[in-house]
C-alpha cells in the first residue's frame, strides 16, 4: 500500500481442521483472494511435483516483482491433532476412509510408479530406510543428556554478558560522523548544550545511536516527517533518511512483525508504540514470539530489539484509557523481557545506550517506557527553577542492567522506592515530609522495572526506619506488587512498610484521572502515618 518492494512469501498449510472444528469450505481463499497488494494463489500439497510446479512458479514471481505472495497449500491431517485428540470423537468413518485415501504418501508412490523411477519392492524398500532413518533419529534423541535444573532450563533465556554489554554501550560512535549528525560544529554536540528535558535527551540518545549502529532502523506510526506525537523522533528522518526512520501503518501487529524480521536479520531495530495501552494490539508477538525464540532454539537464534513505548499517567488536558494507561503488569509478565523507565533525559541516555548494547551483544528484547508527562517537565520544585533539565551525558557512559539512582543515600528516616512520575514527585514529598516532621527522605529511583534489583532494594530498605512504595502503576500486578513482595519475603522484620498506589481501574478524562492516580499528597500523610509522627 506504501509502494515498497516487500518479497515475502506466505506459505498457509492448510488441512481443513482447527483441532476438531471444519474450517469453512473456501473461507481462507476467499479471504486472502480480496486482499489488496497480496498475489493468491492456490497449490496442491498432496501431489508433490504439480505442487512444486506452482510453488517455484509463485516464488519466482516473488523474486521478480518484489511483491507479496500467499501461497495456499491444501494438504491433509492424518490422525489427530495431537496425543490426546481422537478424530473418531468428531469425524465419522467415511470421512476418515477418504482422509486414507488421499495420504500424501500414497499419492507420492504412486507418482514415482507412474514414472517408472521405482517398483513397487523399490517404494517399499526406500519406506522401510525412511522408517529405519527416523527411529535412529528418536533413539539418539532419546539418548541425548536431559534439562536438570532451574539454572539450566532458564539459560538461554535471556543470556547476558555484562562486561560485553558495558563495553559496547560504552563505545561511542565514529567521532566524525557524530560530529556531523548533530551539525558539523563541536560546540553543537549534545554534551556540550545546556540541560534539556527527557524528550530532547531521548532525541539525542537516538541520534547517537543511528550514527553508531549502521544497521539502526526507527520506525512506528508518525515518527518520520512528524517526528512524533511528541516530537521525541523529530529530525531524525532528515538527519538519516527514510531508508532507516519511516512511517510504519497503523498496525501494532505489522510494527512489532517488522521489528523481528529485522533482528533475524541482524539489524537493530527500534521501534516505536505511540501508547502503552496499544501494546496490546501485538503483546503475544513480544511473549510468544520475540522473548521465546532464544528460549526454544537453545540459543540459535534471537530476536535483538529495542521498542519505544510512550505510556504512564498525568498528562494534563488529555488522554483517557488509551493514552493514559499504567498497565506495566501485561509486560511484567513476560520471560526475558527488559523494561527500562526513566524519569530523567541523562539517565534516558545512558539506558538507551544500555539496551542497544544488549540487544547488540545479548541478542535481548528490552522494552523503553517513556513516561509521557515528562517529555517536556523541565521544573522541579518552584516554576522556572529548571530542576528537571540534565546535561546529555558523554557518549563514554551507560547504566547497567539494574542500577537504580538513589537521592539523599544516607537519609535513614524514610526509604520511598518509586520510578517514572513518583520520581519527582517523591522528590517534592520528601520536602514537605522534612518541613512537616524534621524526618530525612532517601527516594530510590529503580529506573529498571524488570526485572527488579531485588538486591539493591532490599539493601537500602535495611538502612532506613520505614519504607513507602510510590506505583503510579494499578494494585493488582504492578511493580509496587513486586517491591512489596522482595521487602516481605527478604525483610520479614520490617514492620513499617505500606504503599501509594494507582486504583484498578481505566484512567478517565480530564481532572477526574487525578482521582485514580497517586499524588503527592498522598505520598506526604502516607509517610507521616509511617513514621508515626502524625497528629
Amino acid at each position: 500500500h506504501q509502494g515498497l518492494r516487500v518479497p515475502l512469501v506466505f506459505l498457509c498449510e492448510d488441512n481443513g481442521w482447527g483441532i476438531s472444528v471444519r474450517t469453512p469450505k473456501g473461507w481462507v481463499g476467499k479471504s486472502m483472494k480480496n486482499r489488496s497488494g497480496i498475489r493468491y494463489i492456490p497449490a496442491d500439497g498432496l501431489d508433490v511435483a504439480k505442487g512444486w510446479r506452482t510453488i517455484r512458479a509463485a516464488v519466482d514471481w516473488c523474486r521478480r516483482e518484489r511483491a507479496p505472495v500467499f501461497i495456499h497449500l491444501h494438504t491433509e491431517r492424518l490422525m489427530g491433532h495431537a496425543g490426546t485428540d481422537f478424530e473418531v470423537d468428531y469425524r465419522d468413518e467415511a470421512d476418515l476412509s477418504a482422509a486414507e485415501a488421499r495420504d500424501p504418501i500414497l499419492r507420492s508412490a504412486a507418482r514415482v510408479l507412474e514414472a517408472g523411477l521405482l517398483d513397487a519392492d523399490g517404494v517399499i524398500a526406500l519406506y522401510e530406510s525412511v522408517r529405519v532413518r527416523c527411529f535412529d533419529a528418536a533413539d539418539r534423541a532419546d539418548e541425548t543428556p536431559k534439562l536438570e535444573g532451574r539454572a539450566a532450563i532458564m539459560a538461554p533465556l535471556a543470556p547476558h554478558d555484562a562486561k560485553g554489554v558495558h563495553d559496547e554501550a560504552t563505545r561511542p560512535a565514529p567521532a566524525e560522523a557524530r560530529l556531523e549528525a548533530f551539525g558539523g560544529k563541536p560546540e553543537k554536540l549534545p554534551e556540550n548544550q545546556p540541560a534539556r528535558h527527557l524528550a530532547i535527551n531521548i532525541n539525542r540518545a537516538i541520534t547517537d545511536l543511528l550514527v553508531k549502529y549502521p544497521g539502526g532502523l526507527v520506525f512506528g506510526e508518525d515518527v518520520a516527517r512528524k517526528g512524533g506525537v511528541y516530537t521525541v523522533t523529530k529530525g531524525l528522518v532528515s538527519r538519516f533518511g527514510n531508508r532507516r526512520v519511516f512511517n510504519t501503518l497503523l498496525d501494532e501487529q505489522t510494527i512489532l512483525g517488522l521489528a523481528q524480521g529485522y533482528g533475524c536479520l541482524g539489524m537493530l531495530p527500534i521501534p516505536e508504540i505511540q501508547y502503552l495501552a496499544y501494546l496490546h494490539n501485538a503483546a503475544d508477538q513480544l511473549r510468544g514470539e520475540a522473548c521465546s525464540l532464544q528460549f526454544f532454539s537453545d540459543g540459535r537464534f534471537r530476536n535483538p530489539m529495542v521498542v519505544r513505548i510512550a505510556g504512564l499517567g498525568y498528562q494534563k488536558g488529555f488522554g483517557g484509557h488509551f493514552h493514559n494507561d499504567n498497565s506495566i503488569a501485561a509486560v511484567r509478565d513476560i520471560p526475558g523481557l527488559v523494561v527500562g523507565c526513566p524519569s530523567r533525559g541523562d539517565d534516558a541516555a545512558m539506558m538507551l545506550r544500555t539496551l542497544a548494547a544488549r540487544a547488540q551483544v545479548d541478542g535481548g528484547v528490552s522494552i523503553f517506557l517513556e513516561p509521557i508527562a515528562l517529555y517536556m517537565t523541565k521544573d522541579l520544585h518552584d516554576d522556572g527553577d529548571g530542576g528537571w533539565c540534565f546535561a546529555y551525558p558523554e557518549p563514554e557512559r551507560s547504566l547497567p542492567l539494574g542500577e537504580p539512582r538513589v537521592y539523599e543515600p544516607f537519609a535513614s528516616d524514610l526509604l520511598i522506592i518509586t520510578y517514572g512520575n513518583g520520581v519527582p514527585m517523591s522528590l517534592r514529598a520528601a520536602r514537605a515530609i522534612e518541613a512537616a516532621t524534621g524526618a530525612k527522605t532517601r527516594v530510590m529511583d529503580l529506573r529498571w522495572l524488570v526485572p527488579l534489583n531485588e538486591d539493591e532494594i532490599v539493601a537500602h530498605a535495611s538502612q532506613c526506619d520505614a519504607v513507602l512504595v510510590v506505583d503510579e502503576g494499578r494494585r493488582s500486578g504492578g511493580v509496587g506488587e513486586g517491591v512489596m513482595t522482595a521487602l516481605v519475603e527478604r525483610l520479614p522484620r520490617l514492620r513499617r512498610l505500606t504503599r501509594v498506589v494507582g486504583a484498578d481501574s481505566y484512567t478517565p478524562l480530564g481532572d477526574a484521572a487525578g482521582a485514580v492516580l497517586p499524588n503527592e499528597a498522598e505520598i506526604v500523610s502516607a509517610s507521616i502515618e509511617i513514621l508515626g509522627k502524625g497528629p
